[in-house]
């Protein structure tokens, strides 16, 4: 009984934990920085205050951190969909890999000739740094809704490019001898994660369409437990044979973001929740690894200071900025893309792997990333509303709608379409009744700032609206045209 009494007490902690990180969301807002640095800020304090907290490996929460990661990145590729992905897919292949290896140059050179650091150190702390984190991204830009090619920009680019911060960490890591030689066994193992992850997620990802949509289960609550699990095996199954496990899931996400499938809605539910939950552990248990004391009292705090001002203020205007140039974006978008390079997990994940190999100055490296990540989260990511409205990018918050009305049915209801009034478009400021797109449309229910509105053919449409349509296949093209404009 005494035993079960400790564990019940554990078992309180951890709850009492995790209801407060949930409640931090709400003190984020109001202090208006993401809800990862209050995660990273408060465990690391925390460790440093009861230094038993930290008493995780390195592995174990490298273990911890991928299966967050891969739940993060399962959930961002299903919000992008193909639909948006396909007017993008070359833009942001281009940014995810050219951006990353360029960011990384860049600041390896910085690192060595400004900072001090030897040339293997340097490329170590710049690998780690140079790929945008999916999980501070999606957290920003997931309760906003961005307008043009910038949100989705830089949602496919945190998840594009963190397999090839990875690929790159594990090619310097795993790089034997030195010269060319060595170059050439780091070009290989990159080249071949990239390929084998990309071959790997498409199939997976039509694997699993297939699964959703025409394997039946005996219970609903199954299907999200499928997905999910299906994203964990596809993984494991593509790093076995050496591709990027993170690459694979993030285009299998993507692959079926758009599928009308049974129970999609409860899947994406099940999944966007994973993330929340993901989220939290990941920045906690990378916060609880980090010994505070030890990074204010030595010079890392000022080596990291002076690392992120490199990288917001120089890097990535100058050399991502470069690299930007044949991507067709409006000046304010391409200001507000450069700006909005978050860091995260993702670059303290690649600091474990420096810890695990016990590479020379590990330590160091580690605490400097961690510096460089907390003022990208802060800094940056506070900042992101304010630079999208001084750039003139269209942002606005969604608020979550916590009810919902309509019908459940056994077989798919074909030709309904969900669609959202684009400013602009031909449907905002147009009546119902003067929407001109064939006998095959109908207009069944509007959701406006959250309340429905009476279905007319006097009632207006405004910029935001949500609307619930029985649409012709023949028609869905032009209506399409009509509400995005």
């Amino acid at each position: 009984m005494h035993d079960l009494a400790h564990y019940a007490v554990v078992v309180l902690l951890f709850a009492l934990a995790l209801l407060a990180a949930i409640g931090s969301q709400r003190l984020a807002q109001l202090l208006r920085i993401p809800a990862p640095a209050l995660f990273l800020i408060v465990a690391a304090a925390a460790s440093d205050l009861v230094p038993s907290l930290g008493a995780l490996t390195v592995v174990t929460n490298q273990r911890i951190v991928t299966v967050a990661l891969v739940m993060i990145l399962l959930d961002g590729g299903m919000h992008i969909g193909l639909g948006r992905i396909r007017r993008n897919v070359g833009a942001v292949a281009w940014l995810g890999i050219a951006g990353t290896l360029v960011t990384s140059a860049a600041l390896a050179v910085g690192a060595h000739l400004i900072f001090g650091f030897d040339w293997r150190s340097a490329l170590l702390v710049s690998a780690a740094l140079a790929p945008t984190d999916p999980a501070v991204v999606f957290s920003v830009l997931g309760r906003r809704e961005v307008s043009g090619r910038s949100g989705t920009l830089l949602e496919g680019e945190s998840g594009a490019n963190d397999p090839v911060g990875i690929a790159v960490m594990v090619s310097l890591l795993g790089a034997a001898g030195g010269g060319w030689s060595a170059v050439g066994s780091g070009v290989g193992q990159f080249a071949l994660q990239l390929a084998v992850g990309t071959v790997t997620g498409l199939a997976g990802g039509w694997l699993l369409r297939l699964l959703m949509r025409r394997v039946t289960l005996p219970s609903d609550a199954l299907y999200p437990v499928q997905t999910v699990a299906f994203a964990l095996a596809l993984y494991g199954a593509t790093t076995a044979v050496e591709g990027s496990g993170y690459l694979a899931v993030f285009l299998a996400g993507i692959v079926v973001g758009d599928v009308r499938a049974p129970f999609k809605r409860e899947i994406e539910r099940f999944s966007g929740a994973l993330a929340g939950l993901a989220e939290i552990v990941a920045f906690v248990v990378l916060g609880l690894s980090v010994d505070l004391g030890a990074i204010v009292s030595s010079g890392d705090l000022w080596a990291g200071l002076g690392l992120a001002a490199l990288l917001i203020v120089v890097v990535r205007p100058l050399f991502v900025g470069a690299v930007l140039l044949p991507v067709r974006l409006t000046r304010g978008e391409r200001a507000f893309v450069l700006f909005s390079g978050l860091k995260g997990a993702v670059p303290i994940l690649l600091g474990t792997y420096v810890l695990a190999e016990r590479a020379a100055h590990a330590e160091r490296i580690y605490d400097v990333i961690f510096v460089v990540v907390l003022v990208s989260v802060v800094v940056q990511g506070g900042l992101v509303p304010t630079v999208a409205r001084r750039a003139r990018v269209p942002m606005r918050e969604t608020r979550p709608a916590p009810f919902a009305s309509g019908m459940r049915f056994e077989d798919e209801p074909r030709g309904q379409r969900r669609f959202t009034v684009a400013p602009g478009s031909p449907a905002a400021g147009s009546t119902v009744a003067a929407i001109g797109v064939g006998d095959g449309f109908w207009i069944s229910m509007i959701s406006r700032s959250g309340a429905l509105v009476q279905v007319r053919g006097t009632t207006v449409l405004e910029p935001g609206d949500e609307v619930l349509a029985l649409v012709d296949a023949h028609d869905a093209d032009a209506v399409e045209r009509v509400f995005r404009g």
